[in-house]
């Protein structure tokens, strides 16, 4: 027979500690009747830190047990009733981020040699870009190297809030057409994996950051909204994945006057949250969803988007459906975007006349002397750049231009053409239609948005007649 009557579970199973909530805890059983004892009764085993312990014979729920059980001795049971475990309040634990020398370690010029999808964009890809572009890019968006391990040659994509706290780094490798291979993954588990291989302990950062993206998530913010406070009043251009914002920029251009889009992306379809996309009160944000089977993507966004708007004052949420009016049936089956457009056009007729940021005019910072805060380029004028008294209107007629061209060109030059007279209506018709295309091409490429919307019209009713 048991010494004791009241022991601790033997097996492994483990409950939800009701001090510190892991899932650590371990419950005592009453052996004579083969069940547990009140849920508070048990042993925490995270003894360094939490220590929670509440044995059933140091309260007096035994002796209380064992009086009620015994007969006519009903006076005693209200004597004493076990005692109610109250959880006492804990304070919040502080935010762990990503400490900058980390990410800096990733930003090491020599670097840049190995990274593959840096490399693609300067010498692989059908229209190489100027090294100055990339380096633009790079420096704006702080992409770095993986150098060692089994994620050598990847890129790194860094999530940084909008007061510079590095939430997470996302690695991804690419081929040498700029294609992924295999899953995305993070930096703190690459660096986790190389030091278990080591046989190396981790860091304190390192520890504390998983456990707290763990409990909290670790995209919770938006790819480059540390641009927002340097460019406080340029619109949005919102996309689903950091590779797509990378080429959005090399093609349309860098944020550097008040007109010019700021290229944000979400992290992946479930990111269109509330919670990300508040950083953008105030902003007008175009908003471009991968494609997807039946526009499933474009709707559930454009959907949220509209509640969106009206708990975010001043916010106006712009949805462009070319690519879902336009876009083959496979397309969207492989959920295409607009870089998958993109990289098969030459980028010098998307780019307006506007200089990419020179990065020799920005420096990195060790830390900033605010708590919890890192600034990672300072510029090094003295002078504050100077606030526009308001917001500027925004036109559209560059975008729209710069779009519809990416557009037409993609769906119209490469689909036969048909040898007769195409009849656009009862009494419209063309003869030839090559011509028409090139010509009206060119119109929409030169002429503002209001001036181009009849040539728009006209190949659209085109387009739709060639495809039924």
């Amino acid at each position: 027979m048991a010494e004791y009557r009241f022991i601790l579970d033997k097996s492994s199973k483990k409950h939800v500690c009701p001090d510190c909530n892991k899932r650590t805890f371990v419950r005592y059983i009453d052996i004579d009747k083969n069940e547990y004892l009140p849920e508070q009764y048990g042993r925490c085993d995270r003894e360094s830190k939490c220590s929670y312990h509440l044995n059933p014979y140091s309260d007096g729920y035994a002796k209380w047990l064992h009086k009620k059980e015994q007969p006519c001795t009903a006076r005693f049971i209200a004597d004493w009733q076990p005692r109610k475990y109250f959880k006492a309040p804990q304070p919040p634990k502080a935010p762990a981020f990503i400490p900058i020398e980390v990410l800096n370690e990733t930003l090491k010029p020599e670097r840049y040699s190995q990274n593959v999808f840096i490399q693609n964009l300067l010498n692989r890809v059908a229209y190489p870009f100027h090294a100055k572009d990339v380096e633009a890019v790079t420096s704006l968006y702080y992409l770095g190297t993986i150098a060692n391990g089994y994620r050598a040659g990847a890129i790194t994509f860094p999530f940084i809030d909008i007061t510079n706290n590095i939430r997470a780094v996302q690695v991804k490798q690419f081929d040498e057409t700029n294609h992924t291979l295999g899953k995305a993954d993070k930096l703190d588990k690459v660096i986790l994996n190389g030091l278990k291989k080591e046989n190396r302990a981790a860091p304190t950062w390192l520890t504390e950051y998983i456990e707290f993206g763990e409990k909290e998530g670790y995209y919770n913010c938006l790819f480059g909204e540390h641009l927002l406070k340097r460019y406080p009043n340029n619109p949005i251009g919102l996309v689903e994945a950091p590779k797509t914002a990378i080429y959005c920029s090399l093609y349309f251009g860098f944020p550097e006057t008040p007109n010019s889009l700021i290229w944000l992306a979400v992290y992946n379809k479930s990111s269109f949250t509330f919670d990300k996309l508040k950083a953008l009160q105030g902003r007008n944000v175009f908003v471009f969803p991968d494609l997807s089977k039946d526009g499933k993507t474009f709707a559930e966004w454009q959907g949220k988007a509209k509640e969106y708007e009206q708990r975010l004052k001043g916010t106006r949420f712009v949805f462009s459906d070319l690519l879902e009016q336009l876009a083959p049936e496979s397309d969207k089956y492989n959920g295409n975007d607009i870089a998958d457009y993109l990289i098969k056009l030459d980028w010098r007729q998307f780019r307006t006349e506007q200089p990419a940021p020179d990065p020799a005019k920005t420096e990195v910072c060790k830390k900033s002397e605010a708590p919890k805060k890192h600034l990672f380029f300072r510029n090094k004028e003295t002078t504050p750049r100077p606030k526009p008294k308001a917001q500027p209107k925004i036109s559209l007629s560059e975008l729209q231009r710069q779009w519809y061209c990416l557009m037409l060109e993609a769906q119209f030059k490469g689909e036969p053409q048909p040898e007769n007279t195409l009849k656009l209506g009862r009494c419209k018709s063309v003869e030839d239609v090559k011509n028409l295309f090139t010509t009206h091409y060119q119109a929409i490429s030169s002429k503002a948005t209001s001036e181009m919307l009849p040539y728009l019209e006209r190949l659209q009713t085109m387009k739709e007649v060639l495809t039924t």
